[in-house]
C-alpha cells in the first residue's frame, strides 16, 4: 500500500470510492461523495492534505483535511511564542472529513495509515488541531478526544461524544476559548 496526495486525474475514481465506502455504513447520508466535491471546491481545500491509499495502482482509501476556524472569544494563541493574542479573531484549524476505505479493504490498517499520515503532515505544516465528527472508539487511538475537554463549543445537532478534537501539540489549544463549525 502506498499513500500519496490526490491528483486531479484521481477525482472521478475518488468520487466512486467514497460513494461505495459509505453505501454500507449506518450513519451515512448518501451524499458523502458530493461533500468531497464541495470541500475540494471551497477555499479550505489543501491539496497536500487530501490523500489516497493505493494498492497495486487501485485506489482503496481516501482522507481529506480542510481548513476550518475556531471563532475565539478571548483571542488566540501565537503558536510561535505560545502566548495569548488578546484581540478577538479566528484561529485556523483543520476538519477531518471524510475518511473512506473500500469495504473489502477495511480492518486491514488502511484507514489508520491514512489518519496517521494526514495528522503527521498537518503537524509538520504547523496546524494546531484537527476536528471531526466520528466514532470516539475508532478515533481515540489517534489521540482524538471529545471537544468538551477544551474550551471550545459548537452549535450543531450532534451528540457531544461524537464531536472530537486532536490537539497537534501539547499546548496549542491551551487558552483558546471559542466556537467551531464542523460542517
Amino acid at each position: 500500500m502506498r499513500i500519496r496526495e490526490e491528483q486531479q486525474s484521481d477525482f472521478d475514481e475518488i468520487y466512486r470510492l467514497v460513494k461505495k465506502a459509505f453505501e454500507s455504513t449506518e450513519k451515512a447520508d448518501g451524499d458523502e461523495q458530493d461533500y468531497v466535491l464541495k470541500l475540494r471546491a471551497g477555499t479550505g481545500y489543501i491539496p497536500q492534505l487530501a490523500l489516497v491509499a493505493e494498492d497495486g495502482g487501485k485506489l482503496i482509501g481516501h482522507i481529506m483535511l480542510t481548513k476550518t476556524y475556531i471563532e475565539t472569544e478571548n483571542g488566540s494563541v501565537d503558536t510561535e511564542k505560545g502566548s495569548i493574542v488578546t484581540e478577538k479573531k479566528s484561529v485556523e484549524a483543520l476538519l477531518l472529513s471524510p475518511l473512506a476505505v473500500l469495504p473489502e479493504y477495511r480492518n486491514k490498517g488502511v484507514g489508520a495509515s491514512l489518519v496517521r499520515e494526514a495528522l503527521a503532515r498537518a503537524n509538520v505544516a504547523g496546524y494546531i488541531a484537527v476536528f471531526l465528527c466520528g466514532d470516539p472508539h475508532y478515533y481515540g487511538r489517534f489521540d482524538f478526544i471529545p471537544v468538551d475537554n477544551y474550551n471550545i463549543s459548537y452549535d450543531m445537532d450532534i451528540p457531544r461524544q461524537y464531536v472530537l478534537c486532536c490537539d497537534l501539540g501539547a499546548w496549542r489549544l491551551k487558552g483558546i476559548v471559542g466556537k467551531i463549525s464542523i460542517v
